[in-house]
């Protein structure tokens, strides 16, 4: 299953800075879903401009923040801490990385530099702040907490400072973002019974299931081209990063490790 250690209950940030996005899920530890038998998995991956994949991950112990490139190589291991450091994402300069981390008692919102130097706190809060998320421009970061006693949609600058609730919306769809051109969102949802990836088009509302697996399959992610999706999948017995093509083709395990990786976020192009 998609973990079940953050948001007890599905928050929804929809239009917020003119872009989709959704993180929610609140507890203490991941559980192992139940082997199922993959797919053929394609070994086949198209060109695209140098990138990378932020994502969470318990190969060395805990949960920390590391970093691969696209095709799955040269893994390196941001955050070092016996806390729990998790949910990462890349701003759109792809110089930083903002995560949620209980290193000082509970969850709140840390940054740090691409290669894991200079961690800055940015909230101080005793409730529950998680789930990062940079605007477009860089200037703003959404982040969810219950700091009002109910899971809600807080944004703050991208320094810390002004941090104001933006809105409260519940729903059983989430994880969803635009695609780098706006014409389309990927998202996670149980509408079929198990957790799935979805594409919608912005224009015409059509929705189409790309992974269609009896496993739990989420947190999309689209590469800077438009071209691909990074998401987490418990489809080999624990959790995995897979890429697929937008189209849901050309289905590829970046990670093959028996713990748990996670939370895939794909940083925009590193050439520019």
């Amino acid at each position: 299953m998609i973990p079940a250690r953050v948001f007890p209950t599905v928050l929804v940030l929809c239009v917020v800075f003119g872009f989709c996005s959704c993180k929610s899920e609140k507890a203490a530890e991941y559980q192992p879903a139940p082997t199922v038998t993959p797919p053929v998995i394609s070994t086949t991956q198209s060109a695209e401009r140098p990138s990378k994949i932020a994502f969470s991950s318990t190969r060395d112990g805990n949960f920390d923040v590391y970093v691969m490139n696209a095709d799955g190589s040269e893994r390196k291991r941001l955050t070092n801490n016996p806390a729990l450091d998790a949910d990462p994402s890349w701003s759109p300069n792809g110089k930083k990385i903002a995560f949620d981390s209980t290193r000082d008692g509970n969850r709140d919102i840390y940054v740090i530099n691409a290669d894991g130097s200079e961690e800055n706190r940015l909230t101080y809060n005793p409730a529950f702040d998680a789930a990062p998320y940079w605007s477009p421009d860089g200037t703003k970061i959404a982040f969810t907490s219950d700091r009002g006693g109910n899971l809600e949609m807080y944004v703050m600058n991208a320094d810390g400072s002004e941090q104001e609730k933006w809105r409260s919306h519940v729903h059983r769809m989430r994880e969803h973002g635009s695609s780098p051109d706006g014409k389309k969102i990927a998202f996670m949802s149980d509408r079929n019974g198990n957790y799935e990836i979805y594409v919608m088009n912005v224009d015409t509302s059509e929705v189409n299931n790309l992974t269609n697996n009896p496993a739990s399959d989420g947190h999309p992610s689209w590469s800077p081209s438009g071209k691909k999706i990074a998401f987490e999948s418990d489809r080999d017995g624990t959790n995995e990063i897979y890429v697929m093509n937008a189209d849901g083709t050309g289905l590829r395990n970046l990670t093959n490790n028996p713990t748990y990786d996670g939370h895939p976020s794909w940083s925009p192009f590193l050439d520019e």
